[in-house]
């Protein structure tokens, strides 16, 4: 391919060293002694080969941009020099992501949530002290080695409020601050300041608040939390780690599929489609190879229980999804974990290693002459890739846009092949379906909603984290579980679902939290939010963030989503403001009419529930009756 790159831009030696120790030396017959034009020197792959180095682009910026702390012109350079990929290609993957920066910046950059968990938690005051002190977003540190930016939701609810903080340099890593005070924010941009986490892993086990039907204390998704050393393999293997493989590959990938559809899981990321009917459509694909993804890009404002379960679980999702991918005939497996999870990647990282030394991934595994082994992909900022089909986009080296389906992921999914995609706390559940049989599993809960479940508990709440509760457990029963609101405080609404959820008042707390449920009362389990407003809260203050939330998050591929999403923020703030077109009632409408179009017309998900929790709000709360809604 003939690969017209920046002219004038040469990479340093510390980008060529990063990509170099990512990807290999690169093929060349000169092997440097000085020559300046030593870059142009080196031999581009081509055909087939250079294809293939595609996939590896968005590491491949993560390695430039940790060297100095941007993406220069000429470390893209080497990057399109080196996997073959034209310059305007690499741009535009590299432009599409928050967490990327294509001009010049400090090597330190505080993210700080501004998203509604934090808001109730003092981050919309963090943001304003640190605009007073070092100046607006963006601003240098005056001596230059760090800036701050706001950042919709980090993941860390339970904790809020949050700040990531990205560090570049060798031998540094990104690191995750949780409960911060403007104190602690400024002295991690320091210079000197330690550049691990703040939350170590003993600290995480402390943080998640445990129940089963009210306290029983049975638990089966978070049995390890707290008790079981998540870097050890070793620990975890005398916890019964890998007897769920080991039962997998004594009852056969027909087995594990029978078991599965016998549980009736359905999956736990928000679409609630039955888990062992994707096993079985990927396991009778005929075309070849098949993969399997684990999607742990949970990007959804509210929702932390994936990363829980990664930073004290770990080999667990390996060995689920090395059941998974067993099961529907899969010899690899991508798993695609948000770049804001600095903590659940290392220790994503170390399970990963040590079950592949172990023996438990890779060529003849536990001596059964299976072949499965996992590749982790860190993402880079983007809500949109947590949609199937953007994940894979995003995997295969391209902007994260959505695909029309079908064709759907079974059939044609990552590279074009028959892919299994699934969130990690719904693999987490087949070591329990396979080792105790899927009628066991179908017992617990509902007809309709079978199993444990994990809720994400955050707001105004005593002990905000994840709960674990068999499905049937009411709203109310969980708010009590979480200590119930402060004391003198009361309800002003519940936000199920995440910011594409849907808010219900107290007069819906005696709901059971099923999928069927939740339905029955026009709202959905989403990914398990559960987040509580008191009556001190601004509710249009919340529905106007998440309204910007998903403008900003729009891909922007489809014009129902891209303008949609602009159009209904522009009518809630003239609506805030008192400045309707006509009256409030005709702005109204107009949102009711824009959500219309999105929910029929836009390619994804993103588009179809991005005015789910606006009309929920004005229709519910009423938070704009007294701007004559009537």
């Amino acid at each position: 391919m003939d690969i017209r790159l920046i002219p004038g831009a040469v990479p340093s030696q510390i980008e060529r060293d990063a990509l170099d120790a990512l990807i290999g030396p690169p093929a060349s017959d000169w092997q440097g002694n000085g020559r300046a034009n030593a870059f142009e020197e080196i031999v581009s792959e081509s055909g087939h080969d250079a294809r293939s180095q595609r996939r590896l682009l968005l590491p491949a910026l993560h390695a430039m941009q940790n060297t100095v702390g941007y993406l220069t012109p000429g470390g893209i350079n080497y990057v399109c020099q080196r996997l073959s990929v034209p310059p305007a290609d690499a741009y535009g993957v590299a432009s599409f992501y928050a967490l990327f920066a294509l001009e010049e910046r400090p090597p330190i950059v505080a993210h700080v949530c501004d998203d509604i968990a934090c808001r109730l938690r003092g981050g919309r005051e963090l943001c304003a002290e640190l605009e007073r002190r070092i100046g607006p977003a963006g601003t240098s540190t005056s001596d230059g080695s760090a800036t701050w930016l706001p950042s919709p939701c980090l993941g860390l609810c339970e904790h809020a409020p949050a700040a990531l903080i990205q560090r570049a340099g060798a031998g540094v890593t990104d690191s995750s601050h949780a409960g911060v005070t403007i104190d602690e924010v400024l002295g991690a941009l320091s210079a000197s300041a330690p550049t691990v986490t703040a939350r170590n892993v003993n600290d995480v086990a402390g943080s998640v608040p445990q129940a089963l039907d009210a306290g029983s204390g049975d638990l089966r998704l978070l049995r390890r939390a707290g008790r079981v050393d998540p870097t050890s393999i070793d620990a975890y293997r005398a916890s019964g780690g890998f007897e769920a493989l080991r039962e997998a590959f004594r009852i056969g990938p027909h087995g594990v599929i029978r078991e599965t559809q016998a549980s009736r899981l359905l999956g736990r990321g928000g679409a609630a489609f039955p888990a062992g009917r994707k096993l079985e459509d990927v396991a009778r694909a005929p075309v070849r190879p098949h993969y399997i993804v684990c999607n742990a890009d949970e990007s959804e404002p509210g929702t932390f229980k994936d990363r829980v379960l990664m930073e004290v679980d770990p080999f667990a999702i390996v060995e689920g999804m090395t059941i998974a991918g067993y099961a529907a005939g899969c010899e690899r497996g991508y798993l695609y974990i948000r770049g804001e999870y600095p903590l659940a990647t290392r220790m994503l990282t170390n399970a990963i290693d040590s079950a592949r030394q172990r023996g438990f991934l890779g060529e003849n595994i536990m001596g059964e002459r299976v072949e499965f082994d996992i590749e982790l992909r860190v993402g880079a900022g983007a809500y949109i890739c947590g949609e199937e089909t953007a994940l894979f986009e995003s995997i295969e080296g391209k902007r994260g846009e959505p695909r029309n389906k079908p064709p759907f992921p079974t059939m044609v999914g990552l590279f074009g092949k028959p892919t299994l995609v699934n969130n990690v706390e719904t693999l987490v559940n087949l070591q329990q379906i396979v080792l105790e049989g899927g009628e066991a599993f179908a017992s617990s809960g509902t007809e309709g909603s079978t199993g444990p479940k994990l809720f994400c508990l955050s707001g105004a709440v005593r002990r905000p984290g994840i709960y674990e509760v068999t499905f049937g457990a009411t709203l109310r029963e969980l708010i009590e579980l979480a200590g119930g609101l402060p004391e003198g405080r009361a309800l002003q609404a519940v936000l199920l679902g995440g910011a594409a959820g849907t808010f219900v008042t107290e007069a819906d707390l005696d709901v059971p939290l099923t999928f069927e449920g939740t339905r029955a009362i026009g709202a959905s389990l989403g990914s398990g939010v559960i987040m509580v407003f008191d009556d001190t809260v601004d509710m249009v203050d919340i529905v106007l963030r998440i309204a910007s939330f998903f403008r900003d998050e729009s891909c922007g591929q489809c014009v129902p989503c891209r303008v949609g999403t602009v159009r209904q923020e522009e009518a809630l703030h003239r609506l805030a403001n008192g400045r309707a077109l006509g009256s409030a009632s005709d702005d109204i409408r107009r949102i009711d009419d824009l959500a219309l179009v999105m929910r029929d017309a836009s390619i994804c998900g993103l588009g179809h529930t991005a005015a789910n929790a606006v009309q929920s709000a004005i229709r519910t709360l009423h938070i704009f009756d007294d701007r004559n809604t009537q």
